[in-house]
Parts: structure tokens; C-alpha cells; sequence
């Protein structure tokens, strides 16, 4: 349900039933590595001019790697995502127009991750429903360079970029 801020804001949490994010990344023999963050927290703000922002904060603590317990320890371990140090990876957009997520395209935003925060852009996909971030879930990617957030472990094994992936509900708001 949203909650109220200000006059003319709300602020809708992300629906846990139906919101999922992940990477993925290839080695450099071509394997897929994929994983999965089932612990995060995150919401859409509608700002009073009717824009929205979109907040998320990834437990990288809670980090999943599909099918490995070894990859897993890896990824939250200090070569890569170093959870001990860095326990949050947290994404907030730029104000967009709610067209948006009728049309998809471009959301900009702030990326903070291992120390490190720089604009990235994730790339909305076209909906499937009327109704997207309700009726259907808001599917984004995007990637980055592992290099631009000095994630620098198993270079010799993993390649560069990171791909993200979001499939994102918020709550109904009670009638």
C-alpha cells in the first residue's frame, strides 16, 4: 500500500511475491554464471509533479549463485562482491515521467556499489499489461563494467561486464 510523505507523494513498496532481481556474467571460457539477490528492499515514489523514482537496495550478504554453494561463498566472498565490507548494492533513479513504464526505455540513476557510486542507465522492456508494476511485472537490465566499481577479483576467469535484471511489482494501494 502506499505510504504517504507529502502532500501529493507516496511511496509503494515493491511487492515480494512477484519481484526478482539478478546477474549474470560469463567467464571467459563462455560459461554462464547467474545468481540471484532474494534479499532486498526497494520502492517507487511518486513524486507531487507525478513523476516517480525508483529506490532498490540489494543484500549482497544474501547473494545466490544457481546451483553452487562454492560460487556462491565466491560471490559474497572479498574477490567480488565482498558483503563483509560492502553489504548493500543500491540503485535510485533519476525522476522519470510514469510513461515510462508504458513505453519503455531509458532510467537513468545513481549506482552505488563496492564504494563506489556513478550514473548508469538500465533499460526498461516494453509491458505485457496495461497495468505494468501491478498487473504485470517491470522487467530492466542493464550492464556494467566490473572495472568501474573495482570489483577486480577473478579477472583471469570472469569477464568484464555484469549484466542486471529486474522483474519488479509494487503493492496494490487499497481502494
Amino acid at each position: 500500500m502506499p505510504v504517504p510523505e507529502a502532500a501529493g507523494v507516496s511511496i509503494s513498496p515493491f511487492d515480494p511475491a512477484h519481484t526478482r532481481f539478478g546477474f549474470e556474467l560469463r567467464t571467459r571460457w563462455g560459461q554462464r554464471v547467474a545468481g540471484t539477490f532474494p534479499r532486498y528492499e526497494g520502492d517507487v515514489t511518486t513524486l507531487a509533479d507525478g513523476r516517480h523514482r525508483v529506490r532498490i537496495v540489494l543484500r549482497t550478504d544474501g547473494v545466490v549463485v544457481e546451483g553452487s554453494e562454492r560460487y556462491t561463498a565466491l560471490a559474497r566472498g572479498p574477490s567480488f562482491f565482498d558483503a563483509a565490507r560492502y553489504p548493500y548494492i543500491e540503485f535510485v533513479s533519476d525522476p522519470h515521467p510514469e510513461s515510462l513504464i508504458h513505453t519503455g526505455g531509458r532510467m537513468r540513476g545513481r549506482l552505488s556499489m563496492h564504494g563506489v557510486s556513478r550514473m548508469e542507465v538500465f533499460y526498461l522492456s516494453e509491458p505485457e499489461c496495461d497495468a505494468p508494476g501491478r498487473e504485470c511485472d517491470v522487467v530492466a537490465g542493464g550492464s556494467i563494467s566490473r572495472e568501474d566499481y573495482s570489483l577486480d577479483g577473478w579477472q583471469f576467469a570472469l569477464v568484464d561486464r555484469v549484466r542486471f535484471s529486474m522483474r519488479v511489482r509494487v503493492v496494490e494501494p487499497a481502494p
